[in-house]
């Protein structure tokens, strides 16, 4: 069995990530797993947290808001909706993003109003986790 991975990372603006990582730790929106190369196939859903891939001793975080990975044996692919590198991002960045999101949430629907509000308390966990 291979010892890493490919891992890439991409938002609608960019790439931000492509190298072979040990293992893989996603904010799914069912709970956070770590995926790691002979993974069994699988697409989750991202909520609002940090990715963090492990390669060697380096270990490389990015920010990201929503989203899907897939996750294969041989590799993990990240498509966020939104995305920064983790020693980069501020808490300004996401300041917008926070703002859209309780927007949607004081205007949603009834029958998506629990799935707007948990995604803006999410993202509230993690500005307070960047602390």
């Amino acid at each position: 069995m291979a010892e890493t991975m490919q891992f890439d990372l991409v938002s609608p603006e960019r790439s931000l990530a492509s190298f072979a990582a040990d293992a893989v730790q996603i904010p799914g929106a069912e709970g956070n797993l770590t995926a790691m190369p002979g993974h069994l196939p699988v697409i989750v859903s991202l909520r609002p947290g940090v990715v963090r891939a492990q390669s060697g001793a380096e270990a490389k975080d990015f920010y990201v808001t929503s989203g899907f990975v897939e996750i294969t044996a041989t590799s993990v692919s990240v498509i966020a909706e939104r995305a920064h590198e983790g020693e980069t991002v501020t808490k300004d960045d996401l300041k917008h993003v926070i703002e859209e999101a309780r927007a949607d949430a004081e205007t949603a629907p009834a029958e998506r109003k629990a799935v707007a509000e948990k995604f803006l308390a999410d993202l509230v966990h993690l500005l307070e986790d960047m602390e």
